[in-house]
């Protein structure tokens, strides 16, 4: 099972969103609980009113609506009654069980999937906390009823058993195929809640593998002074086509300071996922040699992560970034240590490929030839080959030194 909380300052917006679900047949509410009718006998208003009312004893907090959505796994079909009683106990235990909430149940996806719809205004006027209660309570809460139910677990599954709600199963958005706005919002409901990102550029080295690109605008766009940022379709060229959509025009509302607060979390979340992003490097090093880091990055995708190259207009390697979805966490290269950086791959590229090696090497073997020859054909085969090798290795550092010494001598002249 995995859960997805949203927060908005707009209780209405969040149930007119579910109701049209309802009247298009693409979903049902199932559940009313704290309401003072039936189910069957409350119609919007009703609803609306409850959550109003509830949010009128605390009118100092502006962001009092909670918007939740759990999803199971396509194999999972459970009834009525136990999505019912699963969305109850995890109401329960993140401390929303006295809170009056809706469960509608969703039918317009691959997966079965609940929306819960509640508000954080207690009945003293208290509000509660809803600061890192993803990780606080939630993920607790998930874990434990994935246990008691017996649920498809969103973490420690095989490959062939990967959970639907992966991102490289989705489709690329294509320009003139769908509806731009739906076909991107597809795209953002899949990874802004499921990867671990902690800045735009990272942000965006998942988006690009779905031809989907989030833009600021240039420093001296209105767009960028006023901390906006649109979204934009990515043509098979990597450059935008269309027209771009503004993150305001989404539901899910994905503007820069929700993705700012989103990099704040991940940050924390995806440290406990460094060390495995960093084994499969190293050990992929250890295992192969690669010419160049575009041979890397055809080898990392085997073990599914995703290599981002980001080139300057001349070709030249400049940054790296690594999406790894398996702990779904994205990581820029230096982040993980130098080494692990543009320049740090890049060395480690060079430093085995014979074209780039530097003439010392042909040097060596020129002055290791000249020792065999110095030695007479008497003397080769009573001489250990490694010793003449290491007296060609040691010219160098001897010659140095014999520079030093008669650099020393000068200036005692001087």
């Amino acid at each position: 099972m995995v859960a997805i909380i949203k927060t908005s300052n707009s209780l209405q917006r969040i149930l007119n969103y579910n109701e049209i679900k309802v009247k298009e047949g693409k979903a049902e509410c199932i559940s009313a609980i704290n309401f003072p009718l039936e189910l069957d006998r409350l119609n919007f208003t009703l609803k609306l009113n409850r959550f109003v009312k509830q949010a009128s004893l605390n009118e100092n907090v502006k962001r009092n609506a909670v918007h939740i959505s759990l999803n199971f796994d396509p194999s999972e079909n459970h009834s009525k009654e136990k999505l019912n009683e699963i969305a109850k106990i995890y109401m329960d235990k993140i401390g929303f069980g006295k809170q009056p909430f809706l469960v509608y149940q969703h039918y317009d996806a691959g997966h079965p999937h609940l929306h819960v719809i509640t508000n954080n205004i207690q009945r003293d006027g208290k509000r509660i906390d809803l600061h890192l209660l993803g990780i606080r309570k939630s993920e607790p809460a998930r874990k434990e009823i994935e246990e008691t139910f017996g649920l498809v677990k969103a973490e420690g599954r095989k490959t062939k058993e990967q959970f639907s709600l992966q991102p490289i199963a989705n489709r690329k958005v294509q320009y003139g195929k769908a509806e731009s706005k739906k076909a991107i919002n597809g795209v953002l409901n899949k990874v802004l809640f499921e990867y671990k990102y902690s800045s735009l550029p990272e942000l965006n080295a998942v988006l690009n593998l779905y031809n989907v690109h989030a833009d600021r605008g240039t420093e001296e766009s209105r767009v960028f002074k006023n901390k906006g940022l649109l979204y934009k379709i990515l043509d098979k060229d990597s450059k935008p086509t269309g027209v771009p959509i503004k993150a305001s025009g989404f539901y899910s509302k994905p503007t820069l300071k929700f993705l700012e607060d989103r990099f704040k979390i991940n940050a924390i979340k995806k440290e406990s996922s460094q060390r495995h992003v960093r084994s499969v490097i190293r050990e992929t090093f250890i295992n192969e040699t690669f010419k160049s880091p575009e041979q890397l990055a055809e080898k990392l995708k085997k073990v599914d992560i995703n290599t981002v190259l980001r080139k300057s207009k001349d070709g030249q390697l400049y940054g790296i970034t690594f999406v790894d979805h398996k702990t779904k966490c994205v990581f820029n290269g230096s982040s993980l240590g130098k080494q692990y950086s543009a320049k740090g791959i890049l060395e480690r590229c060079e430093a085995i490929n014979p074209t780039n090696q530097n003439h010392n090497y042909q040097k060596t073997i020129s002055i290791a030839y000249e020792n065999i020859k110095n030695l007479g054909s008497e003397n080769i085969f009573k001489t250990n080959p490694l010793d003449i090798l290491l007296r060609a290795e040691n010219y160098n550092d001897y010659t140095s030194q014999f520079k030093q010494k008669k650099k020393r001598r000068l200036r005692r002249g001087i």
